[in-house]
C-alpha cells in the first residue's frame, strides 16, 4: 500500500493547497527571483526583466558603448552651456562610426579645449569693439592712445590698482576715469543735494570702490553700481 493513501482527506501532503497554486508553481520558472514574478497574475514581470537587463548591459559595456542605430540614438550630456548637442555634428559622428562613449568624449574634449579659446576670442572681439568706440569718441586712434596713457598714469597715481583695473575693463568705466582725471569731481546736483536722476553720490561711490567686494572680488553687482553711479554723476 502506498504511504500517501493513508493521509486523511484535506490533510497537507507537502504540495500546493489549490489547483491555482499548482498551476502557478508549474508556470513560474525555477529559481526566478521574486521581483520578476507577479503572483497575482501568475506571470513573469517582463518590464522588470528588461529594466534589469538594460542596467546590466550599461554596467558591463560602459554605458552601452556601441554605435547607435542612427545619429538620433546618441545620448549626449552637454558639458557646458556653450556645447549643446548638435544634430548635424552627431550625424557626422555617426557616419564615422563613433560609439556612444566616443561621441561623448568628443563633446567633453571640445568643452575642455575649445570653450576657453572661444571665450578668449569673444573677449578680445568685445574689447576691440569698445576700444573702437572710445577711439571715435576721443578723436581718433592717435588721440585716444595719448588719452588712454594719461588716464592710466593718473589712475595708477591716485587709485588702488584693483579699482583702476576693474574700471578699465569697460568703456563706461574708462569714461568715468577720464572725467575724474579731468577734475570733474563735483557731481551735478539737484535740489536737496542729491545727484541728478537719483542714485549714489560721489562719496558713496568712492566708499564702494574701497570695498574689497569691488576692488578685490570684482562683485558684478557692486561694479555695476559704481559704473552706473559715475554715469549718472557725469553724464555725456
Amino acid at each position: 500500500m502506498d504511504f500517501h493513501d493513508m493521509a486523511p482527506t484535506g490533510a497537507p501532503t507537502g504540495g500546493p493547497d489549490t489547483e491555482d497554486d499548482q498551476d502557478a508553481a508549474a508556470i513560474r520558472p525555477r529559481d526566478l527571483p521574486d521581483k520578476f514574478w507577479d503572483a497575482a497574475a501568475g506571470a513573469i514581470r517582463a518590464d522588470e526583466l528588461v529594466k534589469s537587463y538594460n542596467e546590466l548591459e550599461r554596467r558591463f559595456t560602459g554605458g552601452g558603448d556601441r554605435v547607435p542605430d542612427s545619429a538620433d540614438g546618441y545620448r549626449i550630456e552637454a558639458p557646458n552651456e556653450y556645447l549643446a548637442p548638435d544634430p548635424g555634428f552627431n550625424a557626422r559622428l555617426h557616419e564615422a562610426g563613433f560609439t556612444q562613449r566616443q561621441a561623448q568624449f568628443i563633446y567633453d574634449l571640445g568643452a575642455e579645449v575649445l570653450t576657453p579659446m572661444v571665450l578668449e576670442l569673444t573677449a578680445k572681439i568685445d574689447s576691440q569693439r569698445q576700444v573702437g568706440n572710445l577711439e571715435r569718441e576721443y578723436g581718433g586712434a592717435d588721440r585716444w592712445r595719448e588719452t588712454s596713457r594719461q588716464i592710466a598714469a593718473w589712475a595708477k597715481a591716485n587709485l588702488p590698482a584693483q579699482v583702476y583695473e576693474n574700471m578699465a575693463r569697460s568703456e563706461e568705466g574708462v569714461r568715468a576715469l577720464h572725467r575724474m582725471m579731468s577734475g570733474q569731481a563735483e557731481p551735478t546736483l539737484a535740489g536737496g543735494g542729491a545727484p541728478v536722476g537719483g542714485g549714489d553720490g560721489e562719496q558713496t561711490l568712492r566708499q564702494l570702490m574701497r570695498d574689497p567686494a569691488y576692488w578685490r572680488d570684482g562683485d558684478p553687482k557692486v561694479v555695476a553700481r559704481v559704473r552706473e553711479g559715475f554715469r549718472r554723476l557725469y553724464p555725456d
